[in-house]
């Protein structure tokens, strides 16, 4: 196989299983409700699982536990007001720090993450409604696609080889570049303000933390991918590690600044 045609072995996979994630994830998001609060549970509590599996594979029992735990913390709490949520969305990563023999300051610090980003997720759905939810998506998918395209046609200056050998600063810029875009058609077509396109590429960056810091995990762990449950793309936290970054900062910037809602 020649370099270029490696360089892109793995399209046709990545292509499919998003497509089928795509669907999935849409569907949820225009019926909102219920079935978006169990899907969100659902994929957070396997994230929680793919971690505590890559911090000490030889107890998959533990990682069964804490998924499950994880995933019906979440759900619980999203229909708890804020005050009874907040130690639900905590317990998790509390329990499993006193159960794993290693790694237990990187477990509570992710687990966290993990469920108060899929409770910011449910959030954006809830109170702000489909169209703002899919802004977020949007934002980290073109982050992600644009920045995958960007980093393996024009390739150039490693932005972290240490812990992520393939991520390029040509594709990271390029991932800010089309966050930027969205920001704008969305502020366009919204009635909001141009400001919604410096949100929009601090989300594209917020994603790319997450990016990072999961794969700085593997690095750690040594490990490729945190599961083999997406064809192409490894597993649930290798695809929604984004999503983890732009719905933590989300969330905070909501509190701070009220954004996205009326301060847009």
């Amino acid at each position: 196989m020649s370099a270029s045609s490696e360089k892109w072995s793995d399209l046709a996979a990545r292509m499919g299983s998003a497509l089928v994630m795509v669907v999935i994830g849409i569907w949820g998001i225009w019926v909102g409700g219920h079935v978006f609060h169990v899907l969100v549970s659902v994929i957070c509590g396997l994230m929680v699982w793919e971690l505590t599996r890559m911090l000490e594979a030889e107890n998959r029992s533990l990682a069964l536990q804490l998924g499950c735990v994880s995933g019906a913390a979440l759900l619980l709490a999203s229909y708890l007001p804020v005050g009874f949520a907040l130690p639900l969305l905590l317990a998790p990563a509390m329990v499993g720090f006193g159960q794993l023999d290693r790694n237990r300051v990187v477990y509570m610090t992710f687990s966290v993450l993990i469920l108060m980003a899929g409770y910011g997720m449910m959030g954006v759905r809830d109170d702000l409604g489909f169209g703002w939810m899919i802004w977020l998506v949007m934002v980290v998918i073109v982050t992600d696609v644009v920045g995958y395209f960007a980093g393996r046609t024009f390739g150039g200056p490693k932005f972290w080889p240490r812990v992520s050998p393939k991520k390029t600063w040509s594709g990271t810029v390029s991932g800010w570049i089309g966050a930027g875009i969205v920001g704008a058609l969305f502020a366009i077509n919204t009635g909001t303000t141009l400001q919604l396109i410096g949100v929009s590429i601090a989300l594209s960056m917020a994603s790319q933390m997450g990016d990072i810091a999961e794969s700085a995990i593997k690095r750690r762990t040594g490990v490729k991918d945190s599961s083999d449950l997406i064809p192409g793309h490894g597993g649930v936290l290798d695809r929604f590690d984004g999503m983890l970054g732009a719905s933590v900062f989300l969330l905070m910037l909501g509190q701070v600044s009220g954004i996205p809602g009326g301060a847009l």
